[in-house]
């Protein structure tokens, strides 16, 4: 059991560092003003994106960011997150997932290095101005103290734990 457990903390360090790198290598070419694609990794914005499903196209910012636009930024612990402005301050920006109800204040401007133009969503491309987009931007963002019964309504109504269980248990017979 001990070992077991040591050997799941090895790969969840490994794992990490990987992402650590990969990610960097996605915000050097940002920094090359090129568009970048990449596969949604970890649940903080569902319902909108959904982990190994859905994708998101980012790049540098081109214009003044604004409540509603998602972001891709790195923490001051180094944690490269996507996440959705739901306020501007003159010194920063709060930020949360869609799937949270705990915001993230006093982000920096000089931490974000992508907006996020586009995405993939269920195999469809959305835009800023398609339905999804603006109810996730315009209304999700406003209902942030109900997001937890609506998520549980949604995971009830569409069998996402049973999903995600499943994953979960497939993932760890293919390790075996």
């Amino acid at each position: 059991l001990h070992s077991t457990s040591r050997r799941q903390r090895q790969m969840c360090i490994r794992d990490r560092m990987d992402t650590r790198a990969y990610v960097g290598m996605l915000k050097e070419l940002v920094e090359q003003d090129r568009e970048v694609r990449m596969v949604i990794s970890g649940s903080s914005m569902a319902p909108f994106l959904i982990h190994g499903r859905d994708s998101i196209f980012f790049r540098a910012p081109e214009r003044e960011l604004r409540k509603g636009d998602i972001v891709f930024y790195e923490r001051p612990g180094g944690q490269f997150v996507v996440h959705r402005i739901c306020r501007v301050h003159a010194d920063g920006y709060d930020i949360i997932g869609d799937a949270q109800t705990e915001i993230e204040h006093h982000v920096q401007r000089k931490q974000i290095f992508a907006r996020v133009t586009k995405v993939e969503r269920k195999g469809k491309i959305l835009v800023p101005g398609t339905f999804w987009w603006e109810f996730f931007a315009q209304v999700w963002i406003r209902i942030i103290p109900l997001r937890p019964i609506l998520m549980h309504g949604y995971a009830r109504l569409f069998g996402v734990d049973k999903k995600k269980n499943d994953a979960c248990r497939e993932n760890e017979r293919k390790r075996r």
